[in-house]
């Protein structure tokens, strides 16, 4: 498609004004290391991210007018930088905690391997997308919307013009912040209120509960009614449906059932049910659920591919002249001599499970997923990029090819996953790169100082995201049965989903009967025209986690219904900006009770070792004598009236009060 000549950026390029400036870049950074840390925790537990740009984009504006005037790019430079934490974080959390379910994964599980898997897939993410922008962004203006991107753009405009933005943003930070120190800290109400039927009853084991947090209400509130109901059905397939199922029809069983080796279903809780039977059965929902979704995208696939080469083709066609502002990348030899440095640095350094073959397929996938991700973004957005998917099939490429040349052994199960993670973590964050080269095109910001911003934010957040997992494993946990010393692990579902894959296909012990019912139940989904990614994510999770994602949705729908509004809340509607308040606020504050737990505070009257967050805990929960429930309940829906109120604030107070 040619480019749009009629296209005016809102800053002109023959304009110059402060942009690349240090306050910007310090500001990003800032931002940047906050949102990737708490993308990292909201990762491990749902499994799932959102966009950061929006409420970065808010909170620049608003530091700005403390610090005084700033331009209109500045804040775009904040954005920049600080989005590509989020990514960052979202595409490690999806893939680099599984090595610690892989045979001598655990080897590789420290700071130093983590930071450089991360920074690597940061910088090859956007390397690879610099020679796109011209063909995705330029070119395809009128095509492709790029929603964050776009709408990231109209919050820096209408922030030039005046307003208290960032005020929703702040009030869901110190709400959530208030709200998880006296549930999780101070221990004043229960924060998993929970239901368990008995054995003898009608459903078995049936569960109904919900982690009661901030975040998981935000996150319902913006992904809204639909997709929070569709994941909270595979839910309650999983926990209402098919553990009642397992348990009535293995009671009378006297031995073992495969793939458990040792304990009879008859002696197990709804836990051990989900960890033996449910959780492969939800692996396969969400291997289809994920292939179907990158099939679907193919035409998408081939078009991107097409464009992409043959506008690289037209521009080492065109004759040298000067470029505008608004027109200047990093030039491609610096691509081109980056992304091999980088791809010969993995394959050298010691102590990270790589060699050369799998350092050429991370290129080949690498290449092949960033150019699918940046184009799919731009038609559905950063937050519905099918990211999981990409990753599964080239895991199960990646794998195959292994078992072809005979590396079956365990020694090679790292290795395939080093290759998964460091594609997945390039393909997210080109798609949040292509949104915000996009924001940068609407607002004539320069490309070649946003893409340096970007190369900054995965080298100030990758320093952060390292030490944050390595905290969570080590006070939380990470994936697995609960134990003693982590009663509540955050579930980690992608990276336990990656590690099943890898472990399967390279060990040939993949229980694949349960695997293939899994299939089965996506394929049923995607015949009723119903997304079976995000049914089989829900399949997958605990219903703890899901549950409160659907109320959040719930509140989303009533507000729609009082507003009488037929589209959708915009991302900078006051619900949208004060949830992405509770996301940031609930997830910062769950990072900070880690903390709390790791630093030892002396010893129990037990003998045993106590941290700060056993002494500040008041232990009222066990004196309210079988209200906590009811209590905790009570709290969470308060918290949902608030976001209700703040949801429906008069409009005049939502932009430009």
């Amino acid at each position: 498609m040619p480019e749009d000549k009629d296209f005016k950026p809102f800053i002109s390029a023959k304009e110059f004004i402060p942009e690349f400036s240090l306050r910007a870049i310090i500001l990003g950074a800032i931002f940047g290391v906050i949102f990737g840390a708490a993308s990292v925790y909201l990762g491990l537990k749902v499994g799932l991210t959102v966009s950061a740009s929006i409420p970065i984009a808010v909170l620049a504006i608003s530091v700005f007018k403390k610090l005084g005037k700033a331009s209109i790019l500045e804040s775009n430079i904040v954005q920049t930088i600080g989005s590509a934490g989020e990514s960052v974080a979202s595409g490690l959390v999806f893939t680099v905690p599984a090595l610690l379910f892989l045979a001598g994964g655990q080897a590789y599980f420290h700071y130093f391997q983590i930071f450089v898997l991360a920074l690597a897939g940061g910088i090859l993410g956007v390397l690879f997308m610099i020679p796109l922008r011209r063909s995705l962004i330029v070119k395809e203006h009128g095509n492709l919307p790029y929603p964050e991107g776009t709408a990231c753009a109209d919050v820096l405009i209408a922030g030039e013009k005046g307003g208290k933005l960032a005020q929703k943003v702040y009030y869901g930070v110190g709400i959530a912040f208030l709200y998880k120190l006296f549930m999780s800290i101070f221990g004043l109400w229960k924060d998993v209120p929970a239901y368990v039927f008995s054995r003898k009853s009608a459903l078995p084991n049936a569960t109904i509960n919900g982690e009661i947090t901030p975040e998981l209400l935000g996150v319902g509130y913006i992904i809204g009614p639909r997709i929070a109901g569709i994941m909270v059905a595979g839910g309650v397939l999983s926990w209402l449906v098919l553990i009642p199922l397992i348990t009535m029809l293995g009671s009378g069983l006297t031995t073992v059932f495969p793939p458990e080796t040792t304990q009879l279903i008859s002696q197990m809780s709804a836990d051990d049910i989900w960890g033996h039977y449910i959780r492969y059965i939800g692996a396969g929902a969400v291997t289809f659920g994920g292939l179907m979704t990158l099939i679907k995208t193919m035409p998408t696939i081939i078009s991107a591919f097409k464009d992409s080469f043959k506008d690289l083709k037209e521009s080492r066609g065109e004759k040298a002249v000067a470029k505008l502002r608004t027109e200047k990348d990093i030039p491609l030899v610096y691509v081109l001599v980056g992304s091999v440095a980088l791809i010969a640095f993995m394959a050298l350094i010691p102590n990270i499970p790589t060699n050369l073959l799998s350092s050429i397929m991370i290129v080949i996938f690498g290449f092949f997923f960033v150019t699918v991700s940046s184009r799919i973004v731009g038609l559905i957005g950063s937050s519905s990029n099918p990211v999981s998917g990409m990753t599964i099939a080239a895991l199960m490429a990646t794998s195959l090819i292994f078992v072809g040349i005979g590396w079956t052994g365990d020694v090679y199960q790292p290795i395939a996953l080093v290759v998964g993670s460091i594609v997945c973590i390039a393909a997210a964050n080109a798609g949040a790169t292509s949104q915000d080269l996009k924001t940068g095109y609407i607002l004539g910001a320069t490309p070649l100082k946003q893409q340096l911003g970007l190369i900054i934010g995965v080298l100030a957040s990758t320093v952060a995201i390292g030490f944050t997992v390595t905290l969570l494993e080590n006070t939380l946990g990470i994936g697995g049965a609960p134990t003693a010393a982590h009663p509540h692990p955050l579930p980690a579902p992608q990276a336990m989903l990656m590690a099943t894959i890898i472990k399967g296909l390279l060990s040939h012990n993949l229980p694949w009967g349960l695997v293939l019912t899994g299939m089965g139940i996506s394929a049923v989904m995607e015949l009723c025209e119903i997304s079976s990614l995000a049914f089989a994510v829900g399949a997958y999770l605990p219903l703890s986690s899901t549950t409160p994602i659907f109320i959040g949705g719930i509140v989303k729908w009533i507000v729609d219904r009082k507003n009488k509004t037929k589209e959708a809340e915009s991302d900078i509607g006051p619900g949208a900006l004060f949830s992405s308040g509770l996301i940031a606020g609930g997830a910062i504050t769950g990072i900070i009770i880690a903390i709390l737990i790791g630093i030892n505070a002396g010893v129990g009257p037990d003998g045993k070792a106590i941290s700060i967050a056993d002494k500040l805990n008041t232990g009222l929960v066990d004196k309210m004598q079988g209200y906590e429930d009811i209590v905790g309940l009570g709290f969470f829906m308060l918290l949902a009236f608030i976001l209700y109120k703040f949801a429906t604030s008069k409009k005049e107070e939502q932009l430009l009060s």
